[in-house]
């Protein structure tokens, strides 16, 4: 089925920041959309608001009308959504297109110049900084993210002149091999998501294979020292960076921190760039910024409009996100779910805010990770000086016998350290201090960062 015969498109699993960007896509191009999640957020309120029909019941019967014709309606689903999903049962029963969220993605984005960002972690800054670059630039762009970049308060930039799409390459369930990059960028493939590649090996290699399908004449930029080999067509550059190694085509020098700022020189061939200033003073963007402004000035973004996006790019919304800031207390909200992710992030806090308390609440994501991880993870939390460790978030998983976040609390080194349910959080931070709260994980944890704030802001 061609895009131009579709009429109405359902999303099975709406409600995904990856799956809402697509929504809102399909929304300003005047399709009808509707669809299911499992349960209301904000972002289906916003999508509701915004012209899809979204209900929250696994019910064939709550389809909308207009929805029932195969030859007019397109379904897309995520992969966290299981084959015994009684919507999807229907329309595959049915006789309907029945299509990825990463094969919609290709299908859109292969006319158009992708600019594609894939890695372990760090994608969803680097995609979300590229398209701010280029954005602020009289380059333009179009963008699908993977977070709420908070400068338009979306995860969808559309251009009217530009063909430049940046995409966040997901390596989950190989998701990034039907994307045909015209330039790539890898951030890492530190091994993550066993339960469904089996080995770090099988991880690496998916990462080579989304080299391979790099457009010929394009560019991949791989940052310095990631193991793995890429797998180049001909007439492909590439490239390096680094924050640390001047060896790489892309490095900073002249790093500054202190006062909660970040100031460093971008310099590559041919091209040196001082002062710029982060918008988000976190270590780690020293190295996501490098691959950004690398991408966006090989396609014409000048140094003056780069030196000025970065300043003003004001993140991404679970991102290193500070969501309270007064003399006395700071509250950080950070997606981190993945040890080195959680190594990057409290190293960030505890550089920017030298000789201050630093509380981490964490919430585990997935039983096969914190099962596979759980050494990896309680070495990262030790770097805490306490520790508040929530259950596990289940995502699409059912428990695993012996699987729980005390395997983690039993291995971490520090004293000061407890679980507690996320029933039992708002009582514990009410009676205790802090100085720097630092909340991480991807699943739920969001929700309770507000009434923690409150509590906190009250005082």
């Amino acid at each position: 089925m061609e895009i131009d015969q579709i009429q109405s498109i359902y999303f099975v699993g709406a409600g995904g920041i990856g799956m809402s960007s697509l929504i809102r896509y399909f929304l300003a191009k005047g399709f009808r959309v509707a669809g299911y999640d499992r349960t209301p957020s904000k972002l289906t309120k916003h999508l509701c608001d915004e012209g899809a029909e979204i209900h929250y019941t696994d019910d064939a019967e709550q389809i909308p009308e207009a929805f029932r014709m195969p030859e007019k309606t397109l379904v897309v689903y995520t992969p966290a959504v299981p084959d015994t999903h009684r919507e999807l049962t229907y329309f595959r029963s049915h006789g309907f297109e029945v299509l990825k969220r990463s094969q919609l993605l290709g299908l859109i984005t292969r006319s158009a110049r992708g600019i594609c960002i894939a890695g372990t972690h760090g994608k969803t800054t680097v995609s979300s900084m590229t398209a701010h670059l280029l954005k602020q630039s009289h380059i333009d762009g179009n963008a699908f993210l993977g977070g709420i970049l908070k400068n338009y308060d979306s995860n969808l930039l559309l251009s009217e002149h530009s063909d430049l799409t940046v995409i966040e390459a997901d390596e989950f369930d190989r998701s990034f091999h039907h994307l045909t990059p015209y330039m790539a960028g890898i951030t890492s493939a530190d091994p993550d998501h066993l339960d469904i590649y089996g080995t770090p090996e099988a991880y690496r290699e998916s990462f080579e294979k989304f080299t391979s399908l790099i457009r010929p004449g394009g560019t991949l930029i791989l940052k310095k020292g990631v193991d793995l080999v890429p797998r180049l067509q001909n007439d492909v550059t590439l490239y390096t960076y680094s924050a640390s190694d001047k060896t790489a085509d892309f490095h900073a020098e002249q790093i500054r921190v202190g006062n909660g700022e970040i100031v460093f020189d971008f310099v590559g061939r041919d091209i040196r760039i001082p002062d710029i200033s982060l918008g988000v003073p976190a270590r780690v963007n020293i190295e996501n910024s490098l691959l950004a402004i690398a991408l966006a000035w090989l396609n014409g973004v000048r140094p003056d409009e780069i030196r000025a996006a970065m300043q003003s790019f004001a993140g991404v919304e679970r991102r290193f996100d500070i969501r309270l800031k007064k003399e006395h207390i700071v509250v950080i909200d950070d997606y981190a779910h993945h040890p080195q992710e959680l190594l990057n992030s409290i190293a960030s806090v505890k550089e920017l805010y030298d000789g201050r308390k630093v509380t981490g609440v964490f919430q585990p994501h997935l039983y096969t990770r914190t099962r596979d991880f759980a050494d990896e993870f309680a070495s990262s939390l030790s770097l805490l000086d306490e520790l508040i460790l929530l259950d596990i978030y289940p995502a699409r998983e059912e428990p695993i016998p012996g699987v729980t976040s005390q395997m983690i609390l039993d291995k971490v080194t520090i004293a000061d350290k407890r679980c507690c349910t996320k029933e039992e959080l708002p009582g514990i931070i009410a009676n205790s201090t802090y100085e720097v709260l630092l909340m991480l994980g991807a699943g739920d944890i969001d929700r309770l960062v507000e009434p923690v704030c409150q509590i906190l802001q009250s005082r």
